[in-house]
């Protein structure tokens, strides 16, 4: 009987706590539509890979138009020409790929200036979250775009407008 009654207790109690605690989320694509500093980022990447990107091709279109000269000369060149031209080749090739790594790779340029313009703007974020949280006493915010699936969230429990709104921005207002 006592075992019982434990056992409703420590059930009871579990379920009592669990029921405590306050959930909420926030969507941070919405938040960050409304940071200027985002937008002008999201500017400045998109315009650097632009540039990266023509850059790339034209190493690409060059190799390009020297197989095809290669090609087209392959029939009057010696054994040893024909070698040298294809080493050369397969070189700028060579070159022209580790370049394209060196700028989109993951640990690459693009990368870099990614985290260096991203990461201050999500430290913001993340702190008016946090303050989001510590006043309304919330126990934990999920974000509705990150790995974390949310099949329903009612509204009520949306935050994004409090912590757009803590970032001194006015919700509904999105930076161009």
């Amino acid at each position: 009987m006592k075992k019982i009654i434990l056992i409703l207790f420590v059930t009871f109690t579990a379920c009592t706590a669990a029921m405590a605690q306050r959930f909420a989320y926030v969507d941070s694509d919405y938040i960050l539509k409304h940071m200027p500093e985002y937008a002008s980022s999201q500017k400045q990447l998109a315009s650097l890979s632009e540039s990266w990107q023509k850059d790339v091709d034209s190493r690409f279109q060059e190799i390009d138009r020297l197989y095809k000269a290669y090609q087209a000369d392959q029939v009057l060149m010696t054994p040893d020409m024909r070698k040298r031209r294809e080493t050369e080749i397969v070189e700028k090739e060579k070159q022209a790929k580790d370049y394209q790594r060196q700028i989109f790779g993951p640990d690459g340029e693009l990368s870099k200036k990614s985290n260096s313009l991203i990461k201050p703007i999500q430290d913001r974020v993340s702190k008016a979250v946090q303050a989001v949280a510590e006043s309304e006493n919330l126990d934990m915010i999920f974000d509705k775009n990150s790995e974390v699936i949310m099949l329903y969230a009612s509204p009520r429990y949306n935050k994004s407008d409090a912590v757009v709104t803590r970032l001194g921005l006015k919700p509904g207002v999105f930076a161009k």
